[in-house]
């Protein structure tokens, strides 16, 4: 008999292939989009005026950085919760309910977004219908109220589904008051709770200050408050689109090696650390705001390198796990049972390719976190290239390498191409190789982001190796071996679904473990000491730079206008224009 997740929860499968096809649609887009990028960057092909690519670039980060990973999460979420809990949602019709204010926030904004290509985008509440102010969008740059609105429906449908969550794991602690938390459930709650913490800074910042700022209710914003209630949650962000990467590693990864997960307790001793930690540390993105004190720096820095505690932790577990899943299936030697892994299945190719771009991610992660080292790459190409180290390959490879996993766990359909799948995941990985690479090493030598016009005027930029026109030209290949990877990802997906309904889906199950949750002390259960210890974490690094900041800038700052980005046919920057916009 057939045991997919269909089988067991069939009303839940409905809600997590719309959120899981929603992911897709903004992946599709997004993914797209960075291809124009690369390629207009790079000068190998443009047909967009330089304006419109901030139009590109804000839709680029918003529909990948939050549309896609927030999507897939909730989908993979409800699932993990459903099945280890061995129950269905509460209450469906409040499942729908999340899931469709998220749709409406991602469609307000997407508007919102592409209004920007218009070249005269229609008035609505008396303002411009555009918000080309990046996937970052804070001020002095303004967008359109309606931009905002969408935002907190999206962020408020995600809370939504954390209450869902939840409430599922009560009635279940109501009938199991003396059993541990399942760990895929540990997992989800404990990631659950810092996104709320962390998402009061974005809250605080849209509701109270840009929004009204929008609206015109206030005249004016502080820019560097605004800026630091974003990188308050901004870096807490990655860790959330991390996490459910993060939990198929340590619950999938060693059932498909052929062996157990190696320490259940080490898994949640993981995730409160980064409950724990992922907040108070957003400060290392402002190295270079001259507003805020070097010794408030300092913190943020030592709380980033302490957060490296947790990544060690999971490469050495699931790289453990995967060796005795490996040495089951007749691996030996030091290295040679790497050969016994199932290299074939495109589910574990995926995600230990990913896991390994995410350790090289976390190399390039520790000069970002170092004050120094940073002051020379913040505002260069090599920042884009660790976030594509991240979310574009740690988050989303894992991502599109478990689809092949849960789309016929959703539909009862097998996957339509095993090969194909194979082809794309690896396609993936040798596109992001040369993109990655390439924007790394640009970054040593200066190349800036956030700009479609990186050339200076007299000034040639000097690679120590290679030159410039071979950095771009590893750019826009790596971008088209993407999007070709992308088109074969998602006509699998497709396919699949038009698919004949199948009896052999593998079973809706995962690893087992080597040592289980008994073998853990019973206060790594207790959500609410952690998330009282990750709060006064969050009080202690921000009340000094928070009060700092309002005493120098005021609340609502020193009568700052918002702008919108613009540029000339040739452009030219003085200090008395520069002047002139700040006021």
């Amino acid at each position: 008999m057939r045991n997919a997740y269909i089988d067991q929860f069939p009303t839940e499968a409905k809600v997590i292939k719309a959120a899981f096809w929603s992911s897709f649609i903004a992946l599709a887009i997004g993914g797209t989009l960075g291809l124009v990028q690369a390629l207009h960057r790079t000068a190998v092909f443009r047909f967009l005026e330089s304006p419109d690519y901030y139009t590109v670039l804000t839709a680029h980060g918003v529909l990948l950085a939050i549309t896609f990973t927030i999507f897939f999460l909730v989908g993979i979420f409800t699932w993990a919760v459903t099945t280890s809990l061995e129950r269905g949602v509460v209450d469906i019709r409040f499942t729908w309910s999340w899931y469709g204010m998220m749709v409406v926030g991602t469609v307000l904004v997407g508007v919102t977004i592409f209004s920007g290509f218009l070249e005269d985008a229609p008035e609505v509440l008396g303002a411009p219908l555009n918000a080309d102010v990046l996937f970052t969008f804070y001020a002095p740059l303004q967008a359109h109220p309606i931009f905002y609105v969408g935002l907190v429906l999206f962020v408020v449908g995600s809370w939504l589904a954390g209450v869902d969550w939840f409430r599922t794991w009560w009635a279940w602690r109501s009938d199991h008051p003396d059993d541990r938390i399942p760990l895929p459930t540990f997992m989800v709650l404990t990631t659950t709770l810092f996104w709320y913490i962390c998402t009061l800074g974005v809250a605080i910042a849209i509701l109270v200050f840009l929004l009204p700022w929008s609206l015109g209710i206030v005249d004016s914003v502080n820019p560097l408050l605004t800026r630091t209630l974003f990188w308050y949650f901004g870096h807490a962000v990655v860790y959330f689109w991390l996490m459910p990467a993060y939990m198929m590693w340590y619950i999938m990864l060693p059932k498909l090696s052929g062996g157990k997960l190696f320490s259940d307790p080490l898994a949640r001793v993981v995730f409160v650390l980064f409950l724990l930690l992922s907040t108070p540390l957003g400060i290392h993105h402002q190295y270079l705001d001259p507003g805020i004190a070097e010794g408030y720096k300092f913190i943020a820095m030592t709380n980033t390198m302490f957060l490296l505690l947790p990544s060690l932790l999971t490469a050495f577990t699931v790289v453990a796990s995967m060796e005795h899943g490996a040495r089951q299936r007749g691996g030996e030697g030091y290295l040679g049972w790497l050969k016994a892994l199932p290299w074939r299945d495109p589910v574990f190719t995926g995600m230990a390719l990913a896991g390994l771009m995410f350790a090289a991610a976390g190399f390039s992660g520790m000069i970002n976190a170092g004050m120094n080292i940073n002051y020379l790459v913040h505002n260069t190409w090599w920042v884009v290239g660790h976030f594509h180290l991240t979310v574009g390959t740690a988050v989303a490879l894992t991502f599109m390498a478990a689809s092949y996993w849960f789309l016929p766990q959703l539909t009862g359909k097998e996957l339509w191409n095993r090969s194909v799948a194979q082809v794309q995941v690896l396609l993936w990985f040798i596109g992001m190789t040369f993109m990655s690479n390439a924007m790394h090493r640009s970054g040593l030598f200066g190349m800036p982001r956030r700009t479609a016009e990186p050339q200076y005027q007299g000034f040639e930029f000097e690679p120590a190796v290679g030159t410039v026109s071979e950095i771009n030209t590893q750019v826009a290949l790596g971008g088209v071996i993407l999007t070709v990877s992308l088109a074969l990802f998602l006509a699998n997906m497709v396919m699949t679904s038009f698919n004949d309904t199948s009896d052999s889906i593998p079973d809706n199950t995962y690893a087992d473990t080597l040592s289980g949750p008994e073998d853990s002390p019973a206060i790594l259960d207790n959500l609410a000491l952690w998330t009282g210890i990750a709060i006064v974490l969050v009080i202690f690094a921000y009340t000094l730079p928070m009060a700092s900041i309002v005493d120098a800038g005021g609340l609502f700052g020193p009568g700052i206008d918002g702008f919108q980005v613009s540029i000339g046919a040739d452009p030219t920057v003085t200090v008395e224009s520069l002047r002139e916009v700040i006021g």
